[in-house]
Order: C-alpha cells, then structure tokens, then sequence
C-alpha cells in the first residue's frame, strides 16, 4: 500500500484539493503558526499530522489536539509529554526524520 505524504511547506493556495487523498501532512514547528488552514482541512478530511518539533520550544495551544504524531528532542520525556498533550505518538529523537514513525 502507497502512503501518500504531503509536505506542509510544499503545498500551494489550493490546500484542500493538494492535500486531497493523503494520509499524512507533515511540518516543521516554524510552520505551525502558518498551517491553521491546513490543521483545518486535515482535521476535516481525515487526514493525520506530523509536526517536526525539535527546533523551537514548545508553546503548548491548539494546534496540538490536530497533531498525531510529534517529534521532539531526546531532552524531553516524550511518554510524559504525550500524556500532558494528547498527542497520540511523541517521540524524542535527535536524528530521526517524521517519516520513519509514520503508520
């Protein structure tokens, strides 16, 4: 079974039609704020979300109950950030990418 995996920073104006049939909508936490549309429509139409988040810190908000999957710096305790933010998968991995943990 092909996944398709969409890249937040490579869609255009038209998000919901590019974003049409994928399984996965992955981002980078500098594309958080940017991405409202986008959490919307995913939410809307099934679609998961992935956010990178080992770049910046993490301002906790709304945008993480879109989120299924995070990954962030081994300095945190993913198990209990899960549990704190209802993310359903948190992983702490300094050199992993998104796509590895992706179902």
């Amino acid at each position: 079974m092909n996944v398709k995996i969409l890249y937040f920073s490579e869609l255009g104006a038209n998000l919901r039609e590019e974003m049409s049939g994928a399984r996965w909508l992955l981002m980078s936490s500098k594309d958080i704020l940017s991405a409202t549309g986008a959490l919307m429509f995913a939410e809307l139409d099934g679609i998961l979300i992935g956010v990178d988040h080992r770049e910046e810190e993490i301002i906790p908000g709304l945008w993480q109950r879109a989120v299924h999957l995070m990954l962030v710096s081994e300095q945190i305790d993913a198990d209990e950030f899960a549990k704190k933010s209802g993310i359903t998968k948190v992983i702490a991995n300094d050199t992993g990418n998104l796509e590895d943990y992706t179902w």
